[in-house]
């Protein structure tokens, strides 16, 4: 590895070399070299109608318990550092660079010398291509100076963010045997997180002793669940994102002429999109979710989008801006099929050339409705997980296109008798996630770093790094070890009766909670959105003095302390054991029977398979 790799501090910015000095800051569990480690119950699955299916693919580390890390009992005896076995652990960037990524690498490394400063720690070089090469370099304090609370991920570099294949998974664990790993890290999204949990019960298949841990780095903000409350990225991708989007806004204000058709990045999902939306207000959001629930066709949402133009012309404004998710594309019931057929003809290997001739009658006229710029995203070679390349279709360009020529039609019919039409159209998504990331950020990364090592020095592996209660301050969070097969579900389209579960267990995108409480606010306000120019400027990413520590809105927004919430049922759980007991009276014993029998008998109902509180869809 030459010494010169990546970056230099002699090339930094004042604001890049003053970011280097922040101490990222670790609840009071994490400040010390030992945790006290707590094992709750054994786990289900998200899923109850995949429950079997994930059991069975999954028998060695399926159904594993929750467990949480808490500050040393006071007066208890730390073993001398040096009385620790010091401990060997890899660490890899398998999901896309993700602001705060950095951070997880620099919390685990000075977790790891806390525990036993002979521990070592390897990154892989060029993500899991160099886990599978064996391509390494041993992380120390002086490799981490120059990357310490800094963007991207080019400390290490990332690559195809697969560990999937009978041939990288054998190439995986010769790696981990070859280097007398204790632990590996991954760190990444959905996707990498689904492939963690599969090498993990393979490698204690195989009896090998790595164990196997998670990180929730994303900048998408999908791998949401009871366990993540968010991922690490996206708090950051956020602010930025939100600063261009309020940039345009008042572009477009004082130019009184233009529609902005801003899309962002953030995959299938539209957590991006969303949280944006409420810290710059814009005109209007089209969401991927609402689409997909309400079934709306391409042409319906050009008309809704139409409507909304026209509504603001009435009021003798031409210019607007709207936000547009990448996944919307996949999101339109057409499109997506569409795209589906794409999918299996570049499984089948059929020539990019010969595609369109390939396809079904109604697809074939579908795909020669659409412009010819995007006939040719569409036919890109997929990613690395097999889904359609979102971040080169041009889905905004679409929009505009069609919305221009619909504007046109109803202008020649009389019913539109305003301004001409004009558009303009933005993509932002690389220029976030390369950012310098937030404190909130920093100090989560950081903080996950530390569980890492934790995990793996309890001996957990198949388990994903969380931290609790987010919104609170840092010295109220609270961290755990959850089950990366409690995250997952089996894909399936419908719901009832007739819902199949297909394919394999994953832990899949999670979508905005259509009933959610920062969903709510926002249908609040939509009208005054689309109307008054309601535009907030949130301004750049603050460091320092006021408004350093802001969150995401959706996460203080929302109630999503599930871990406090399973420590409260525990404690009235507690006190009923306490009050009914052995010598009390008959009526106290009756009226616990009496509402244990009605509290069983709602919670049957509601966790029946087909009762389940799960997405009406799961994207693929």
């Amino acid at each position: 590895m030459n010494a010169d790799y990546g970056a230099s501090t002699e090339l930094a910015g004042p604001l890049q070399q003053r970011r280097a000095l922040y101490q990222p800051r670790l609840p009071p569990c994490l400040q010390g070299a030992t945790v006290r480690v707590e094992y709750g119950d054994a786990t289900a699955t998200i899923d109850p109608i995949g429950a079997d299916a994930v059991a069975q693919a999954f028998p060695r580390t399926y159904g594993q318990r929750l467990v949480t890390f808490l500050a040393p009992d006071a007066g208890a005896d730390e073993a001398d550092a040096q009385e620790r076995p010091p401990i060997r652990v890899g660490v890899v960037f398998s999901g896309r660079q993700s602001p705060g990524g950095h951070n997880v690498v620099w919390g685990l490394h000075d977790a790891l010398r806390a525990h036993n400063p002979n521990s070592v720690l390897y990154g892989f070089i060029g993500g899991t291509e160099g886990l599978f090469a064996n391509k390494t370099l041993e992380i120390t304090n002086d490799v981490l100076a120059s990357y310490k609370n800094q963007g991207g991920f080019d400390l290490l570099g990332r690559s195809i963010d697969q560990i999937r294949t009978s041939k990288q998974v054998s190439a995986a664990m010769a790696t981990c045997r070859n280097l007398d790993l204790d632990g590996l890290v991954i760190v990444g999204g959905v996707t990498s997180n689904s492939d963690a949990a599969q090498l993990a019960e393979t490698l204690v298949q195989n009896n090998c002793k790595t164990k196997v841990v998670g990180v929730p780095v994303s900048l998408n903000g999908d791998l949401k669940n009871q366990f993540v409350e968010t991922t690490v990225g996206f708090d950051t991708v956020c602010k930025v994102n939100s600063q261009l989007i309020s940039n345009v806004c008042l572009d477009a204000i004082s130019a009184g002429k233009y529609y902005y058709f801003v899309r962002l990045m953030g995959r299938k999902a539209s957590h991006v999109a969303f949280e944006c939306a409420l810290q710059s207000h814009p005109n209007m959001l089209i969401m991927g979710e609402e689409v997909a629930l309400s079934k709306l066709t391409l042409m319906e949402c050009i008309n809704k989008i139409c409507d909304g133009v026209q509504a603001r012309a009435e009021l003798e404004k031409y210019h607007g801006v709207l936000l547009i998710p990448e996944g919307l594309i996949e999101s339109i019931p057409e499109m997506y099929a569409l795209i589906q057929e794409i999918s299996i003809l570049h499984n089948s290997n059929i020539p990019v050339a010969e595609m369109p001739s390939k396809l079904s009658p109604w697809a074939a006229a579908l795909f020669q409705f659409l412009p010819p710029f995007i006939r040719r995203e569409l036919l890109l070679h997929q990613e690395s997980d097999n889904s359609a390349q979102l971040s080169q279709i041009d889905t905004e360009q679409l929009l505009a296109h069609l919305v221009e020529a619909e504007m046109i039609k109803r202008t020649k019919e009389g019913r539109y008798k305003g301004k001409k039409f004009s558009s303009v159209c933005h993509f932002f998504g690389y220029q976030a996630r390369g950012s310098l990331p937030s404190n909130f950020d920093c100090d989560y990364a950081y903080a996950l770093g530390h569980i890492s090592l934790h995990m793996i020095a309890a001996g957990l592996t198949g388990y994903m790094a969380t931290v609790a209660n987010l919104k609170d301050p840092v010295h109220k969070w609270r961290c755990a070890a959850a089950p990366l097969t409690a995250m997952m579900s089996v894909k399936r389209h419908l719901r009832g009766p007739g819902a199949i579960p297909t394919g394999k267990p994953a832990i899949h995108p999670s979508p905005i909670d259509l009933k959610g409480k920062a969903y709510e606010l926002l249908r609040g306000k939509a009208s005054s959105f689309l109307l008054d120019d309601y535009y907030r400027t949130p301004g750049g990413i603050q460091y320092e003095g006021p408004g350093s520590d802001a969150k995401p809105i959706t996460l203080t927004i929302e109630d999503q302390d599930y871990m406090g919430d399973i420590e409260l049922l525990k404690l009235y759980l507690d006190k009923v054991r306490t009050i009914v007991k052995p010598g009390c009276s008959r009526d106290t014993l009756k009226a616990a029977i009496s509402s244990m029998i009605s509290v069983t008998d709602v919670l049957t109902v509601m966790s029946h398979p087909l009762n389940a509180e799960l997405p009406l869809y799961h994207f693929n």
